[in-house]
């Protein structure tokens, strides 16, 4: 028998499903950027950056000049350097949970203002009042670093709606874990942009383990780019630690959130080498298993290579190498010799407004 021919819902379904896997498919034909030499030499630096400046953060937290918590991005630098690389810093926005630093360092903030805001003093980017954990600048559209899981995402909806109302032509890009995905609020969130098409990048960092638990052990769905077919939000699958995989498919997902489709739901593979935080011994996975994602997968390792492929010395990235650690060498430095807040700051910034 002849096949009957699609009804026009049918055709309607899958013209839906294959808007839900366009970029996921477009990604696939075409994976990586492709880059100067000096992009990529740029894009090295920025990873180095952060991967230097969160050792030496790792330092003063062991010294006890960072209290309360801490997180490490070590290992994580592609997603930051890759994703924000992409953005317009002048009008679209960002915001991330606790595991902060790199993302601000990403975006070009000075290095100083956050060491010395991990370190609790007044010339740090929220006056020392935020430290690790609560970073934020205005001035950079940088709006955290969030302690409350996955607190960030509904927030990241208000910033793409502001964006949206103010007809800025502003994107939102809001980072959250493999462990918030878990979050209700998270779906409240999906489901308000999709019916409203705000213009957001939801991103999931997973890094395979929440806080401690493995992701196959606390989700019954661990293919999280599939979290928003729900909601008819495209998702796309990307290698977080090819830097270069990361800004292709961050180009991808922005073309398509300017022209006014709505949201996108990026799942990013990365892998953190140090615990949830700097508390946490990490005794739930192997030493071999860390020590073989180092070995294999290095994002920065890889950019190296990359680039002396591209005809860069060794010699000169040593020296690149010596120039990141000094500057992570003068911000710790001049951290240590800024002063605290007065007391007096316990009393601002309570309120928007004065009275």
């Amino acid at each position: 028998m002849p096949k009957a021919k699609n009804t026009a819902a049918e055709t309607a379904t899958e013209k839906e499903d294959f808007a839900l896997h366009s970029l996921q498919e477009a990604l696939d034909a075409d994976k990586r950027y492709k880059p100067s030499k000096e992009e990529l030499l740029r894009f090295y630096e920025q990873m180095l950056l952060i991967r230097r400046f969160e050792e030496k953060a790792g330092q003063l937290y062991g010294l006890g000049l960072i209290g309360g918590f801490c997180h490490l991005y070590i290992g994580q630098e592609a997603v930051a350097v890759g994703l924000q690389s992409a953005l317009d810093g002048s009008k679209d926005s960002v915001i991330t949970g606790y595991r902060d630093h790199g993302h601000m360092l990403a975006y070009g903030i000075d290095p100083k203002v956050i060491m010395a805001e991990l370190t609790g003093r007044e010339a740090g980017i929220s006056k020392g009042k935020g430290g690790s954990m609560h970073m934020f600048s205005v001035e950079h559209r940088f709006y955290g670093g969030h302690g409350i899981v996955g607190a960030q995402v509904s927030l990241g909806a208000g910033l793409a709606f502001a964006h949206k109302y103010r007809e800025d032509g502003g994107v939102a890009m809001a980072y959250f874990g493999d462990g918030a995905a878990n979050q209700g609020q998270v779906y409240e969130s999906f489901n308000m942009a999709a019916l409203w098409k705000l213009p957001i990048i939801f991103v999931i960092e997973n890094n395979g383990y929440a806080m401690g638990t493995a992701v196959k052990r606390g989700s019954a769905e661990t293919h999280f780019h599939r979290r928003g077919t729900a909601f008819r939000i495209p998702g796309m699958s990307v290698d977080g630690m090819d830097v270069l995989e990361v800004r292709k498919s961050a180009e991808i997902a922005l073309e398509y959130v300017r022209a006014g489709n709505g949201p996108v739901l990026m799942e990013l593979n990365t892998y953190r080498y140090r615990g949830h935080s700097m508390s946490d011994p990490a005794k739930y996975r192997s030493r071999e298993e860390v020590q073989g994602v180092r070995e294999k997968r290095d994002p920065i390792d890889h950019a190296k290579n990359e680039l002396i492929a591209m005809g860069v010395t060794e010699e000169s990235l040593k020296e690149l190498d010596k120039r990141v650690r000094a500057q992570v060498a003068e911000s710790a430095d001049f951290a240590e010799n800024s002063p605290e807040p007065t007391p007096s700051e316990l009393y601002t910034d309570v309120l928007v407004e004065s009275y």
